[in-house]
């Protein structure tokens, strides 16, 4: 068990829930099935059913989904510690594809196995629900941007939001990180063109907010690129369950 409170589920459940050992041991159990995938491989096919709910360990992954027309719509990037296949295992086929973005590590949690924990743990699965409700919040910033915010506030709001998960799981340091996102993976996630995107990263370059070069970004002045972003890491900041 002592392995296992490292991974980095249960470290993120544990922000939630005080858990005991005992509540955590039937999670561990699920997640020490473990399957790796090379980049650019499928998790999850869309179209396709699945019967396993995922867990990522180790590496990046990605949510999206093609369109009718072969256009790409990217939703989020997957940091270790996320589930995999929510909310799409409640339907007969999943809605979205998910692809490994590097060399990536998951967990099998069958869900017949995820319904059990559920029954014999309500606080375990109180701080599962508690940490997929941060995916919503999300996917509703991201919705914001997309609807409302100009060109520059999307991807200025998308660098600080994936700065600040990517420091939260140790991927990342104060003000930089390796973002493995080609400008193409940006303008997909933005909805804007390629065209449009490399111009919005040579603004950010010449007026000295933040540097992409490569796959490497350098934020140098946050507090100016927070400020045009309008970005508030709240839906991102992990808090104690209420009378848990």
């Amino acid at each position: 068990m002592s392995e296992m409170a490292t991974h980095p589920l249960i470290k993120k459940l544990k922000l939630y829930v005080d858990l005991e050992d005992s509540e955590m041991e039937p999670l561990a159990r699920m997640l020490a099935r473990q399957r790796t995938y090379p980049r650019g491989r499928e998790i999850v096919i869309q179209g396709r059913p699945y019967r396993s709910l995922f867990v990522l360990n180790e590496g990046l992954a990605l949510r999206y989904k093609i369109l009718s027309g072969g256009k790409r719509q990217i939703f989020n990037l997957i940091v270790p510690g996320d589930l995999i296949g929510l909310p799409a295992c409640l339907f007969e086929s999943a809605t979205a594809s998910i692809s490994s973005l590097t060399d990536a590590t998951v967990s099998l949690i069958e869900f017949s196995d995820l319904f059990s924990l559920f029954r014999h743990s309500s606080r375990l699965a109180a701080a599962l629900f508690w940490t997929s409700a941060r995916e919503a919040g999300i996917y509703a910033e991201r919705l914001a941007a997309i609807g409302r915010k100009s060109a520059y506030e999307r991807l200025a709001h998308l660098i600080l939001e994936l700065l600040t998960r990517l420091h939260a799981v140790g991927l990342a340091g104060a003000s930089s990180f390796e973002m493995p996102l080609t400008q193409e993976m940006l303008a997909d996630a933005l909805g804007l063109s390629l065209q449009h995107i490399n111009r919005m990263v040579r603004n950010l370059r010449e007026e000295g907010l933040a540097n992409i070069e490569g796959h490497i970004v350098t934020i140098h002045d946050l507090e100016s690129l927070t400020r045009i972003a309008g970005f508030e890491d709240t839906y991102l900041t992990p808090k104690k369950i209420p009378g848990l």
